[in-house]
């Protein structure tokens, strides 16, 4: 059964900017009542009064202060390791093929020798993507002549972290990341991830802002 909690609670939790507001008690209660209002009735089929709703407001933020366990993450974000940035990247994609694989093999071996550029794959259900520097874009096209070229974008940077090993046991951490780069509309073009190493791809336009804000991630 719907109560004017478990709607205010199910709200806010779908929009994580509120949740972190309330936590950071940076809202106004009545007035996020009133933006609040007219859902919560809609959900239970009958008038809410704004008070009403503002009490579950402050009951669920009383339980963010208690359930969230910040300590560890902080400590996470403490120990967050080199930043790395490459600048001049392409993002090229294809559809799957069944001679994709070769496709990627041939230009694996141009550049195998070249330390120097930056090179990722990734293979989704329909289609991969190919991350490369830029100076590599002639061989990429050479290499991938055969496969069904979907899209392909210029002018693109990747900021990499490093992370400790202890990041897969700790919830919140890609959370943190992607809503402090939402905070200050940074787009990302890209998002790739292994077990040690986070990196986002984005274009030149926001690679300035994107840095600081990974840069500046341990911070408080």
């Amino acid at each position: 059964m719907k109560t004017i909690a478990s709607c205010v609670e199910s709200i806010v939790l779908e929009q994580p900017f509120l949740e972190e507001g309330l936590a950071k008690e940076i809202i106004n209660y009545s007035a996020l009542a009133e933006v609040l209002q007219d859902e919560v009735s809609k959900q239970l089929g009958k008038p809410v009064k704004t008070g009403a709703i503002m009490m579950a407001l402050r009951r669920f933020k009383d339980r963010l202060e208690v359930s969230k366990p910040y300590y560890k993450l902080d400590t996470l974000l403490g120990q967050l390791g080199d930043i790395t940035l490459r600048s001049n990247l392409s993002d090229f994609t294809y559809k799957n093929s069944n001679t994709l694989i070769d496709s990627q093999a041939a230009i694996l071996t141009k550049i195998k020798d070249k330390s120097n550029v930056f090179y990722t794959f990734t293979r989704g259900i329909l289609e991969s993507n190919i991350i490369i520097s830029s100076s590599e874009r002639i061989s990429v096209q050479e290499s991938f002549k055969n496969e069904e070229c979907i899209a392909v974008k210029e002018n693109l940077s990747a900021i990499s972290l490093t992370l400790p090993k202890s990041n897969t046991t700790v919830a919140g951490l890609y959370y943190q990341i992607l809503k402090r780069l939402a905070w200050q509309n940074v787009a990302l073009y890209e998002v790739i991830s292994t077990t040690n190493e986070f990196t986002i791809v984005v274009e030149d336009a926001y690679v300035d802002s994107a840095f600081s804000i990974i840069k500046n991630l341990n911070r408080k």
